[in-house]
């Protein structure tokens, strides 16, 4: 018998609103997210392995194939809380774009946890397997499910909300990172612009693509683009060209806009080009995934 393999899709996520409440007492943020999958996706492969050990492949150097790895931690955690005693190789085939602001470790990590439930008939639902990716990362268990959601606390309290009108969505990242961490300590909560969580639930309940336009928001754009202007380089030039809305996702660097019409698509995405290496044309996912 051959080795079993199977293969999973782990699709990035885009913000449409990004808030963030308060300092808690354990160092976290308070957070409060609305976010939907879109149709960009790493591919991970998962084959079972003589021995005990997880070793993860990649052809990107920018991808760190020990514990630092959220996919390998994810392997790690259910082989200790399950006692399972096989051992995985984890192929990670990039085409998210990486320290993005795109969750595309997270969701590595989460199509890891899908993919070994099934690999080792752990038997698990997706609400555990999001409890346990909680433990690995703050947008983990939102990539758990996919689809679009509100996330709260750490971004581990995750409530289901319908798909975002269809869209294209164009994203552009420059080539620079962007630590999380740096975003985070440079932000005065005092001096930001909170997105409408409430006013962005209804647009989505209402199907209504213009007002999902003029409610995203995200607290952290202003410090990223204060620290790089790069980033407020790329969201002026994407505004010029005439994307509907515009906002960067997560802590950065990636600009996304969304855009109706396919005929403005090319237009924006021709121009972005011109000065910028890594520009995408995608659609919205939107759905979660099933058990």
């Amino acid at each position: 018998m051959g080795i079993l393999t199977i293969f999973i899709k782990a699709p990035a996520k885009i913000n449409l609103t990004l808030d963030v409440l308060n300092k808690r007492n354990d160092g976290y943020h308070e957070v409060e997210m609305i976010m939907t999958t879109i149709d960009l996706s790493d591919r991970i492969g998962l084959s079972e392995m003589s021995g005990n050990e997880i070793r993860i492949i990649s052809q990107n150097r920018f991808v760190p194939d020990d514990q630092r790895n959220l996919a390998y931690q994810a392997a790690r955690i259910l082989k200790e809380k399950f006692n399972v005693k096989q051992g995985v190789s984890i192929t990670i085939d990039k085409a998210i774009p990486v320290a993005a602001g795109l969750a595309g470790g997270s969701s590595d990590a989460a199509a890891t946890l899908r993919g070994l439930n099934k690999l080792w008939n752990l038997g698990l639902t997706l609400d555990e397997l999001a409890e346990i990716g909680a433990e690995i990362g703050s947008d983990v268990s939102f990539c758990v499910y996919g689809g679009t959601a509100m996330a709260k606390g750490r971004g581990e309290k995750i409530t289901y909300l319908p798909a975002p009108p269809n869209c294209w969505v164009i994203l552009a990242k420059p080539s620079i990172g962007v630590s999380t961490a740096d975003v985070y300590r440079n932000l005065d909560l005092s001096k930001v612009n909170h997105p409408d969580s409430n006013a962005m639930i209804a647009a989505l309940q209402n199907g209504s693509y213009s007002t999902v336009c003029n409610c995203i928001g995200n607290v952290l754009e202003s410090v990223t683009l204060s620290m790089h202007p790069e980033v407020q380089h790329i969201k002026e030039q994407m505004e010029r060209f005439g994307a509907d809305a515009v906002l960067m996702s997560g802590s950065g660097p990636t600009v996304f806009g969304l855009v109706q019409y396919d005929s403005r698509l090319q237009r924006i995405y021709n121009g972005l080009r011109g000065f910028c290496d890594q520009v995408y044309a995608v659609r919205m996912l939107g759905e979660r995934f099933s058990e």
